[in-house]
């Protein structure tokens, strides 16, 4: 036994981890390496097999929050054989602990690979964010979420669009839910929980780069940073199109936005971020502080006007 929530799992998997080894965990059908293992290696395979056990419980239990998690044929590979697990085809079957269990595979290759990506990123987004209420003793929100989650899935076929209205309720009950500095310490600590891309940098055009990669933004601009002296703050303005999420009672979610500029900005954390409408597209001024705490930014509202 690993452990029985999400955190205890995960924490058991990166204790069997190691930064050189020569063994991963992919898919074997895809080549892709799902949560919990994403980015991690393993020094032999006896310790890969053990966490392709416990990656199973986890997945597993991420079930108890969302039902139509994917299922991965997760298989232990070396060094260039993860290479040769990806050319298989989309549609096959495996022998991994999670198909033996004849459950469906949502992620074929008519979804696209970008869909199929942007469905594992918002898996990855809420499972982070779960664990996140788990370490902070929101069960409260928890609880919530699973609701309002639950009664989405009973009216909601697409597995693409269900992990979208995911993120949307889930930012709408933190944000109601939440005092603001509660809330930016989950974000805080959730975002510690995505994992980094090697050579990953903290710009926000590399967060915006990832949306549009993902499929959650169609186009962007990005201006260039402008100090403010008087509070320590610097800011930005962005503009994005074709936005994926929608807007909820006047208010815009910015969960997996967020989330990534708090993965990649360390000690600058965002504080502020003012949107308007602009025809089909978003604009907002997004400011930053490495001299302040964070603040509870997963849904944000809507103005008529830029001010300021």
């Amino acid at each position: 036994m690993f452990g029985t929530t999400l955190v205890e799992i995960r924490n058991h998997i990166e204790e069997l981890a190691t930064d050189d080894g020569s063994y991963v965990i992919v898919c074997g059908r895809t080549g892709e390496q799902p949560v919990p293992t994403t980015g991690l290696t393993f020094e032999d395979r006896t310790t890969a097999e053990n966490a392709v056990r416990a990656a199973t419980q986890y997945r597993s239990a991420l079930r108890r929050y969302d039902p139509r998690v994917p299922y991965y044929d997760l298989i232990v590979s070396q060094s260039d054989d993860a290479r040769m697990a990806s050319a298989r085809p989309s549609g096959a079957w495996g022998t991994g602990t999670e198909q033996e269990r004849g459950a469906p595979v949502f992620e074929t290759e008519a979804d696209g690979g970008q869909q199929t990506e942007r469905i594992e990123f918002c898996h990855r987004v809420a499972s982070s964010v779960f664990e996140a209420l788990s370490d902070t003793g929101h069960r409260a929100v928890e609880t919530a979420v699973m609701d309002a989650y639950f009664e989405l899935a009973e009216t909601t076929s697409s597995p693409d669009e269900l992990c979208l209205r995911l993120l949307e309720s889930m930012a709408t009950e933190l944000h109601y839910r939440l005092e603001s500095s509660e809330q930016a310490a989950v974000l805080a600590r959730a975002s510690e929980r995505l994992p980094s891309r090697p050579g990953a940098d903290g710009s926000v055009e590399a967060t915006l780069d990832e949306m549009q990669r993902l499929g959650l933004i169609g186009s962007y601009t990005c201006s260039q940073w402008s100090p403010n002296p008087e509070d320590g703050t610097k800011s930005v303005e962005i503009t994005f199109g074709e936005y994926a999420l929608s807007e909820r009672e006047g208010r815009l979610p910015v969960l997996p936005v967020i989330l990534d500029l708090y993965r990649r900005r360390g000690a600058s954390k965002p504080v502020s971020l003012h949107v308007t409408r602009e025809g089909d597209d978003w604009h907002g001024k997004l400011a930053v502080s490495s001299e302040s705490k964070g603040v509870g930014l997963a849904s944000v509202p809507i103005h008529s006007k830029m001010t300021g």
